[in-house]
Parts: structure tokens; sequence; C-alpha cells
């Protein structure tokens, strides 16, 4: 397994991924809905959606970083699937940070437009989904955060020497 931050041997990073995915895709539905009916309701929503997927994104980020730059061997396709990943990720944070930044003093009002908050968190949530298509890349493909058998771990060279291709094409053998 080549994560390196782990509680009881399970890896901390997929653990805590899902706080802000589920986050960033509440910050889009609240600008939606305030686009939608002007409710101050559903922009505090948003708002506090973001500071938390903001806050998660950079919890989740710390033992992501970890474990990319301590577990993935260098050299490894693994290692530049996993740069893409964090780089999707961290362009993702930046737009929702840039929204939060925007938006978090109209908490009490006044009223103010949803169309920044709404292209911001949808090309950050675009970037959130290919991110973590990536990432489930980095586990499917090259068992990154896999406890792996004995017969598994005696083939992984192979595995991590794979070359990096746009989507993978599995031949029948």
């Amino acid at each position: 397994m080549y994560s390196k931050v782990t509680v009881a041997g399970h890896p901390i990073h997929p653990m805590l991924v899902g706080y802000p995915v589920v986050c960033y895709s509440g910050t889009l539905v609240g600008f939606a809905v305030y686009a939608a009916t002007g409710h101050q309701f559903w922009l505090n929503l948003a708002i506090a959606l973001n500071v938390v997927g903001v806050g998660g994104a950079l919890l989740a980020a710390l033992p992501g970083f970890a474990d990319w730059a301590f577990g993935i061997p260098r050299g490894s396709a693994a290692k530049t699937v996993g740069l893409a990943h964090a780089g999707l990720n961290v362009t993702a944070l930046v737009l929702f940070a840039i929204s939060l930044g925007t938006y978090v003093t109209h908490w009490n009002g006044p009223a103010t437009g949803a169309t920044l908050g709404l292209a911001l968190s949808a090309a950050g949530l675009a970037c959130t989904g290919v991110a973590g298509f990536l990432g489930w890349m980095l586990v499917q493909d090259y068992h990154i955060g896999i406890r792996l058998t004995p017969t598994q771990e005696r083939d992984e060279l192979a595995v991590q020497n794979t070359k990096v291709i746009g989507l993978h094409h599995h031949r029948a053998a």
C-alpha cells in the first residue's frame, strides 16, 4: 500500500474527500436555487457549504499530498496521474475560494447576483469530477491505498511501470 498517512492501516485521504465533494455540490445547488428564488436562505446555504467544502478540501489535501510525495514511486505513471489529480483539485479549491471570498460578505444581504457563484461552482465541480476520475484511476489501476495480496505485490512493479494513456482500453488476453 502506497498511502503513508493512515489510521489503523486505512488511508486517510479517501476518508476525507467525500466531504468537499458533497459540500461543493451543495454549494452549486444553493446558488442555483438562490438564482431561481432570490431567497437569502439559499445564498446562506451556498456560503456555509462553501466554507465547509474549502476547509474540507484543505484538510483532505494534506494526507493526499503526503501520499503522493512520499508513497507513490518516483517516475511511475501513478506519480503523473497523481499530479494531475492534485492540480485539478487545487484548481477547484481556488475556484470555490474565489466564490467564497466574493459572497461571504453577503451573508446578511443585500441581495446579490448568483451568476458568478454559479459559474465558479460549476467550473469547480467539473474540475472535482475529473479529479475524482483520476483519483479512482489511482486506486483501480495503480493500487494506491490498496492492501495487496502476495501475488499482487509480486506483479506490482509491472503495474507501476505501465505507461499513462488517455483512456485505458483493456484488451482480451
